[in-house]
């Protein structure tokens, strides 16, 4: 901070440049004041409190990832690649995966990245609105995943000797110790991917261009409702005036 004369005057640009320098991870008003050389109270001419500056270099940041759209892509391949681009963008900027996991769009280069590929959605032969729930729902399971990769990144240290500790862990029930072995060994990003496909696979073929968006809730919802209350299963209270 500067000693006498007139206090150094910033901008919006500054708090960005210092906000990305810091990284989401670390990123606080007084850190940012300090970088800057100026008082956190200078900061509140351009942001209103800490989630105002996690929005503009959060939102900053995502405007770097520009998607491609392979046309020769069908629908199910074009969202897969969603994924992934989503998910290794994320996982490169440590913190990113805490701000779109807080709310996801959140400001204009969230917007921008959500509708494009809707459009892109849109193209292959989806309504707007099925195309907006695909997209919505592939973008929720990266962002879930990336979350969890850049959790696991952050407590690195210690990692290797936690897991070997669960898996020596499971030597008390031989089935899961014996399974553990037998199945491949994944590391997050290669796991990620594959429950991406996987998620991506189940959406299309339950949600194909024409159906109704309305009739697949509808469908889920019955499903839903027979696990919570299964037909055999008897009310512990009255719940109608005849049950008196």
């Amino acid at each position: 901070m500067r000693i006498g004369g007139r206090p150094r005057q910033i901008e919006t640009d500054d708090i960005i440049a210092a906000g990305r320098g810091i990284g989401l991870r670390e990123l606080s008003l007084n850190a940012v004041a300090s970088r800057l050389g100026v008082s956190s109270a200078a900061l509140y001419r351009h942001v209103a409190n800490r989630w105002g500056l996690e929005q503009l270099v959060g939102e900053s940041l995502l405007a770097d990832l520009d998607l491609r759209d392979d046309p020769d892509h069908d629908a199910q391949t074009q969202l897969l690649s969603f994924g992934i681009q989503l998910f290794d963008f994320v996982v490169e900027h440590p913190g990113l995966a805490s701000y779109v996991q807080t709310l996801f769009p959140r400001g204009e280069s969230g917007r921008r990245l959500l509708a494009r590929e809707t459009a892109a959605i849109e193209a292959r032969g989806y309504s707007t609105d099925a195309a907006i729930v695909l997209t919505s729902a592939v973008a929720t399971q990266t962002i879930g995943h990336a979350a969890a990769e850049d959790a696991q990144r952050a407590r690195s240290e210690g990692w290797d000797t936690q897991r070997e500790e669960a898996i020596e862990g499971m030597r008390n029930v031989d089935r899961l110790y014996q399974a553990h072995h037998r199945l491949p060994q994944l590391s997050m990003p290669h796991y990620a991917r594959l429950m991406l496909a996987t998620t991506v696979r189940a959406i299309v073929d339950i949600l194909p261009p024409g159906r109704d968006v309305g009739e697949v809730i509808a469908e889920l919802e019955a499903l839903v409702a027979a696990v919570e209350s299964p037909a055999d299963e008897t009310p512990p209270f009255p719940t109608e005036a005849k049950d008196l």
